[in-house]
């Protein structure tokens, strides 16, 4: 029996009746890189050991995890919202687009979906925002995995891309060693532009 301190299954269970999905992202805060999304809908019956809040769990863990929940899921998405869409409409609005290409990339569709933090995000269906929802929803949580590792994985992939970055290491967040390769390289075609740090670079 699963602890209920922990996220569990009991925000889903009170929309009785309903297909709920979790919603959860990834990649806020760096300085590069895309925004990531996740939904999930999880299937009572088969949910994978040892979900939780993706920040609260090691990478390897996630990485086990991953192909456990999408194995698992009735229903799971990823969606990203690109540098350039963060740069034109915002982070939060960028993020709400990530969100909709994560639910609109379902197989089944939700009839409601639980979102992590406390902006009602425009969905394809009805949401209920949930603060902490990561360390409450089970559904929540698979999503903030896989939102998660799809987005590190892309980021090792741009690290190919551009070299000398670090972007392998640390994700595109704020780092030292981030800090000295945008200052001896200058922003990449990742770096978001409408941060302030890059912008300062830019010289405005």
């Amino acid at each position: 029996m699963r602890e209920t301190t922990g996220p569990n299954l009991a925000l889903e269970s009170a929309l009785s009746g309903s297909v709920v999905c979790g919603v959860d992202e990834a990649g806020r805060g760096p300085w590069a890189g895309p925004v990531s999304a996740g939904a999930v809908i999880l299937d009572p019956a088969r949910t994978p050991d040892g979900l939780n809040d993706s920040k609260k769990l090691t990478e390897r863990a996630r990485a086990a995890l991953e192909p456990q929940i999408k194995a698992a899921a009735l229903a799971w998405g990823v969606g990203f919202a690109s540098v350039e869409e963060i740069d034109a409409l915002n982070i939060l609005q960028a993020t709400g687009l990530a969100m909709r290409r994560a639910v609109e990339a379902l197989k089944i569709t939700p009839a409601h979906a639980l979102v992590d933090g406390n902006y009602r995000f425009v969905l394809p269906c009805p949401v209920t925002p949930v603060v902490g929802g990561d360390g409450k929803s089970l559904s929540i949580a698979a999503a903030s995995i896989l939102a998660k590792v799809a987005r590190d994985r892309l980021m090792v992939e741009m690290d190919a891309l551009y070299p000398g970055y670090g972007f392998a290491g640390h994700k595109g967040y704020h780092a030292a060693s981030h800090v000295a390769a945008l200052t001896r390289l200058g922003p990449s075609p990742i770096h978001r532009r409408s941060w302030a740090p890059i912008r300062a670079l830019l010289g405005g």
